[in-house]
């Protein structure tokens, strides 16, 4: 049998459809039979989707109602959801209820990015993270002299190149008894200082979101309080950077 299908196969020939006549060409590619099932599904597609269309507008109940009936408009053709009509709906209660679900998630976000930045803090330790303040080592001598010959490596007893360091700063009586763990060429230093410019480049960011999200959340409580019916002052208007303060009636407790 296995015999028989393989000297069928050896007679079968590719099937080549015929190409466009040389003096027809005028009318371009001469259509394929997969060029016509593409054309031909996408036409019954279409047809089928009209029908369905049809069957369900003949179905339709008159007496059919939802509520985007009221709570949207046609504007150019397209629907629109009317926020008057949204705005109706909730009630006073409804509204102080959210802003004080919108209040709790963004404190809550606030919180996860400050004990973040605190861990990342704990790592870095900020060792030489640019834009902080710099230490000030101030060094007393005796004479002139002194300041003349002064030798900034000679007096924290390390080498010359380790003077710029503000940390890991080895003397050199720790250079000479103790083995060096940790890349030394300068390949894996500089990708060190890379890796170590980046998490601060993330911490960065990091600082700034809390303080955006401690600006939203101020701003939240400030418009949440406004609903209350107490007489205030305004004290300085809302801006990008801080919301609005307001000077309340002090009133007694009973």
């Amino acid at each position: 049998m296995a015999t028989f299908r393989k000297a069928l196969k050896s007679k079968q020939r590719n099937h080549h459809e015929r190409a466009q006549l040389g003096s027809r060409n005028f009318l371009g590619l001469l259509e394929k039979k997969k060029d016509y099932k593409l054309r031909a599904n996408d036409y019954h597609k279409k047809q089928n989707l009209l029908s369905a269309l049809r069957r369900k507008a003949m179905e339709k109940n008159p007496d059919e109602f939802y509520y985007k009936m009221i709570s949207s408009k046609l504007e150019d053709g397209v629907h629109r959801a009317n926020r008057e009509a949204w705005d109706v709906e909730v009630t006073e209660e409804q509204r102080k209820m959210m802003r004080t679900q919108d209040l709790k998630y963004v404190e809550m976000r606030r919180l996860a990015d400050a004990k973040k930045i605190e861990r990342m803090k704990g790592e870095l330790h900020l060792l030489d993270a640019k834009g902080k303040q710099e230490n000030q080592h101030t060094f007393f001598v005796d004479s002139k002299r002194e300041v003349q010959d002064f030798s900034l490596a000679e007096r924290l007893n390390t080498v010359p190149e380790l003077v710029g360091r503000a940390y890991n700063r080895p003397t050199l009586e720790t250079l000479r008894t103790k083995i060096i763990k940790g890349p030394t060429d300068n390949y894996s230093l500089q990708k060190l200082a890379r890796q170590r410019a980046h998490q601060y480049t993330v911490l960065t960011q990091r600082i700034e979101r809390e303080r955006k999200l401690y600006v939203i959340g101020q701003k939240i409580q400030s418009r949440r309080e406004i609903q209350e019916k107490t007489k205030r002052v305004k004290m300085s208007s809302e801006t990008k950077e801080a919301a609005a303060v307001y000077k309340y009636e002090a009133k007694r407790k009973r």
